[in-house]
């Protein structure tokens, strides 16, 4: 099953040290800079990517949708959030969504159509790590995240947990 990526643009960017001082500057620098370690990131781990940024404080932008960098960049309409774009995105694509964001309705909502869901602080580093590997020529398989063998041998009981939390756990493994 892919997994498609669906990020919180300008939450990602607020919560970021690195990219809230130039959003600061300009918001078109913030984009850009997202937009740019997104495309590197996406080069290392080949998901696709939907970056939904709010366009109700930017007219000409309103309800766009462009491909960046191989990066689908989605503007939400006038009188909409980009919140409600993501939780649409979520219903439709259920289990095979990823949600960044660290606005606890959104995650919540998602949660609620069965979507896997990461921070965005968590996600940041993800992408650090992406880009690091990338930079040092190392490959996703050769990092040793392997499943680790179990034995036959009964250790005590059983702490298995629920089939859907293994499920998001082992999607966001492979971010």
């Amino acid at each position: 099953m892919s997994t498609h990526l669906i990020i919180d643009g300008y939450n990602l960017i607020r919560r970021s040290p690195s990219l809230s001082v130039l959003d600061k500057q300009e918001l078109q620098k913030g984009r850009e800079e997202l937009l740019r370690r997104l495309a590197t990131y996406k080069q290392a781990r080949r998901f696709p990517i939907t970056v939904v940024f709010d366009g109700w404080n930017q007219p000409d932008l309103w309800g766009s949708r462009t491909f960046q960098q191989g990066i689908r960049v989605v503007f939400s309409r006038t009188g909409q959030k980009a919140d409600d774009v993501i939780i649409q995105m979520a219903r439709e694509m259920r289990e095979k969504a990823t949600v960044v964001t660290s606005d606890r309705e959104v995650q919540t909502a998602a949660e609620r159509h069965h979507a896997t869901v990461v921070s965005s602080e968590d996600f940041e580093q993800r992408m650090e790590i992406a880009r690091h590997m990338s930079q040092k020529g190392i490959e996703a398989a050769d990092t040793g995240e392997r499943e680790r063998s179990l034995g036959t041998r009964k250790k005590g009981p059983a702490k298995r947990l629920p089939k859907s939390v293994r499920k998001a756990q082992r999607r966001i493994k492979r971010l």
